[in-house]
């Protein structure tokens, strides 16, 4: 899901067939941004910064150490902006059907799906 920091509108919704890692599943998709476009994602995209160079993602803790007062500021004021994108998983959340397993015909998923993104927008 791409949103738009300002007015937490739906961009751009992809979907995958059963369980599929989101940075794998966006790598597929084939979403490009523009090359001024800032992208901030959370720690799943970690390598996100090889296919677009104004990205952002949080410091993972290394293995056996902690973060420094510095990296965990960072990590604070990235999740600042990032609870946009949060907050419309909840409010798309309240149509069940994307909360709960979708069980009707995988092809018209992405229709309704979509659908309700334009809900939401409206």
């Amino acid at each position: 899901m791409v949103i738009h920091q300002k007015s937490s509108q739906i961009i751009c919704l992809e979907h995958g067939l059963g369980i599929i890692h989101d940075f794998k599943l966006f790598k597929s998709s084939g979403v490009k941004f523009g090359e001024l476009l800032k992208v901030i994602a959370d720690k799943g995209y970690q390598g996100i910064s090889k296919i677009h160079q104004l990205s952002e993602t949080p410091i993972k803790k290394p293995k056996g150490k902690k973060l420094t007062k510095e990296q965990k500021k960072y990590n604070r004021e990235l999740n600042r902006l990032r609870i946009v994108v949060e907050h419309v998983n909840r409010r798309l959340k309240i149509f069940k059907i994307l909360s709960d397993r979708y069980r009707n015909r995988h092809r018209r998923f992405g229709l309704r799906s979509n659908l309700i993104a334009g809900i939401y927008n409206h």
